[in-house]
């Protein structure tokens, strides 16, 4: 057996094992709540795990001392600090640190069914899960709510409103609808509220969107996809379309609806751009069809997602 592992003994618990006393350091110190709670999730695994505290801090290359203090809440570890505890651990870093998937046994188990899964898989796992808890359509569903999402620039205001007037469906642009509801431009909401503060509007708007409408043609801001949970619903409530287009493309769109700053540093503007599709294109293509808005001009392009559409329609009749 290893060295790391506790062996059984008859002598009793190990101290470092058990409930330590604070290290003479820590007494009268401040202890921030982050710190202790980081500390109780290091002693728990430790526990789990059977390692001493001098195994554990071996293991990790770090001083028994710093990782009592760790432990005990007083440790401010660095980031590699925090790696190297995780590896003597076995276990990931955001298990260390502390997120939703650590709060329970059934959370760990079911994050270690998924993390060797492949995206196809992955993908199925989320649908039958949404059926399963009755939280929404299966993304492979189609519905008559068709959801356009991509950067700005990319068709959405142009090629869903053409789209609406041809199926006579209503045309929302969730852009506005977040504007009525905040009372203000989207400009506006985030400089005096913050990002996270306009992320709500836009979820609250897409939920009324899904209330009010059953057949209905959306053209959802480009970040949408930033928030994994507003994303998720888009995905279970609508059929989604990506409407992908060149960087290039997109930069002369925004520069002829009136917007010049992208254009003020052109070179370093469209290194952002590439820069946020790449983050981004792997959300996007979630999404059930796809058009490409710079391989043909607009009537074509049009042509070719009116037959997606429309065919993705005929599924539900």
């Amino acid at each position: 057996m290893s060295s790391n592992i506790l062996h059984k003994s008859t002598a009793g618990p190990d101290p470092s094992l058990t409930a330590q006393q604070p290290p003479a350091e820590a007494d009268g110190q401040l202890r921030h709540p982050f710190l202790v709670a980081l500390g109780q999730r290091m002693a728990a695994l430790r526990s789990r795990r059977g390692m001493t505290r001098k195994a554990v801090a071996q293991a990790a290359d770090v001083s028994e001392r710093h990782l009592a203090n760790m432990e005990y809440g007083v440790g401010n570890a660095s980031v590699l600090v925090l790696l190297q505890v995780s590896q003597a651990l076995q276990c990931s870093i955001s298990e260390l640190i502390g997120d939703i998937t650590t709060s329970s046994p059934e959370w760990l188990m079911i994050r270690e069914l998924l993390s060797q899964q492949d995206e196809a898989s992955l993908q199925r796992v989320r649908n039958a899960l949404s059926q399963l808890l009755g939280a929404g359509a299966s993304h492979s569903t189609a519905s008559t709510r068709i959801a356009l999402v991509g950067l700005r620039g990319a068709g959405k205001s142009t090629l869903g409103a053409m789209l609406a007037q041809d199926l006579g469906y209503p045309f929302v642009e969730l852009s506005r609808e977040i504007e009525k509801l905040a009372g203000g431009s989207v400009a506006e909401i985030q400089a005096l509220y913050g990002v996270n503060a306009y992320r709500r509007y836009e979820r609250r708007a897409l939920e009324e969107v899904v209330k009010a409408y059953s057949e209905v043609v959306i053209a959802t801001p480009g970040g949408l996809v930033s928030e994994a949970a507003t994303f998720t619903q888009l995905l279970s409530q609508c059929t989604t379309v990506w409407l992908q287009a060149a960087p290039q493309d997109h930069l002369k769109r925004v520069a002829a609806q009136g917007d010049m700053r992208p254009m003020a540093a052109s070179k370093e503007a469209m290194e952002d751009l590439k820069s946020i599709l790449a983050g981004r294109a792997a959300f996007y293509s979630k999404a059930q069809l796809r058009v490409d808005t710079s391989a043909q001009d607009l009537k074509t392009t049009f042509a070719a997602l009116r037959q997606m559409v429309r065919q993705k329609l005929q599924l539900l009749q």
